[in-house]
């Protein structure tokens, strides 16, 4: 195992900090390392997991694929990707789908379609579209996605940056809209910021910033690429409040942990913008994604891991909560997307991840002081139940 770290480590960047552990194999909730042991997932890949590793309907579907044709670029029709979009529009009901397949891609096709129906319908001057953004927020890693990050790590050294954003605070609608004026496009947003940490805001917020950028006529953008296809216990984050987005964000999970899959979904009001020759991508919506995400999209559906995250989540937190520690700062949770915040006196999250590693659960932390826990969506009480047993171990 130090041999391969080490060949990892030799001939790679270093732009990432794993944990010392090699996994070879993955089923359902559990993986093993190349020394056989096994451990309780409780990352699912930043959510990119949900139905769980090698999920059968998922592989299966992919294989059958493979056997058949893997890529036709857009230059040409296939015989999946209609059914894909079709799919995903009837499950979220927007008009159309744009297929892309990492979510950072996702999230610059939005904002490429946000900028042009400013200027195209709203009739912003086009060198001078805005789009609103959170303090706090990830939306990935592109130089233009970077430009408006307020994680100071994230934009050392990569500038200059893409202009046109303008960062408020995140959980405070008012601030939302003391910052629209005339050239206010678009408001991209996390219903739940995942990477900074799980936070969740307070209730009423989405309700309140679906009223405010209705009114002043600005599109509401949703990324739910972590949130999304039932990580919080609802198939997306929005439905908590019984709104809707002008456009929302998928990625992740659509992949069904096999095949990275995206895409932006909106009505045609905003589609339309497109043009043949606007925007592409060679990979975008091919036979094998497709075929995959149909599969990663019905067994979500057919399973109901969406009321299984609601309810476990639920179960989860409760029993996190049993947890007197002083260690552990503040619980924050929605479905089976859980933080756990470190008080800064007992060191850092990095070491307790660590420390669970040792004991066979694998987590990651985020923003230094939290532990964050989104496990598959079919983990099972039983499961949780020596999670939590695993956590209080090393908390207490």
């Amino acid at each position: 195992m130090k041999k391969l770290i080490f060949e990892t480590e030799r001939y790679t960047a270093k732009n990432y900090h794993p944990l010392p552990v090699v996994l070879v194999k993955g089923e359902g909730v559990w993986v093993w390392d190349k020394n056989g042991k096994k451990y309780l997932d409780m990352l699912a890949a930043y959510s990119a997991v949900n139905q769980g590793h090698r999920h059968p309907r998922i592989i299966q579907a992919a294989k059958e694929q493979m056997e058949r044709i893997t890529i036709t670029s857009r230059a040409f029709h296939n015989d999946k990707m209609g059914e894909f979009v079709k799919l995903l529009c009837e499950i979220t009901g927007y008009d159309k789908a744009l297929p892309m397949n990492t979510g950072a891609e996702a999230v610059e096709t939005a904002i490429k379609a946000a900028r042009k129906w400013g200027s195209e319908v709203k009739g912003i001057d086009s060198e001078k579209v805005e789009i609103i953004v959170c303090d706090n927020n990830f939306h990935g890693r592109t130089v233009t996605i970077i430009s408006f990050s307020s994680e100071e790590q994230y934009k050392s050294g990569f500038g200059p940056f893409t202009p046109g954003f303008v960062s408020v605070e995140f959980g405070n609608a008012d601030k939302i809209e003391e910052a629209i004026n005339e050239n206010t496009a678009a408001l991209l947003i996390e219903p739940v910021q995942g990477e900074g940490g799980v936070i969740v805001p307070p209730e009423g917020y989405m309700k309140k910033v679906r009223e405010i950028t209705k009114r002043h006529d600005v599109l509401l953008i949703f990324d739910e690429i972590q949130t999304g296809l039932g990580r919080t216990g609802a198939l997306f984050s929005y439905m908590y409040e019984d709104i809707k987005p002008d456009m929302l964000i998928v990625g992740k999970a659509l992949g069904g942990g096999v095949y990275p899959v995206s895409a932006i979904l909106a009505n045609d009001e905003v589609m339309s913008v497109f043009n043949p020759g606007d925007h592409g991508s060679t990979f975008g919506g091919n036979p094998l994604a497709s075929a995959v995400a149909i599969a990663s999209l019905k067994t979500i559906i057919d399973e109901d891991l969406s009321g299984k995250s609601k309810e476990n989540g639920k179960y989860f937190v409760e029993r996190l909560n049993e947890i007197h520690s002083p260690i552990v700062k503040e619980i924050r949770s929605r479905g089976l997307m859980v933080g756990v915040e470190i008080e800064k006196s007992f060191g850092t999250a990095r070491k307790y991840s660590e420390i669970l590693l040792e004991k066979g659960m694998l987590c990651k932390e985020t923003h230094d002081q939290t532990l964050r826990f989104t496990p598959p969506l079919v983990i099972n009480k039983q499961e949780i139940d020596w999670a939590v047993k695993i956590i209080e171990e090393t908390l207490i």
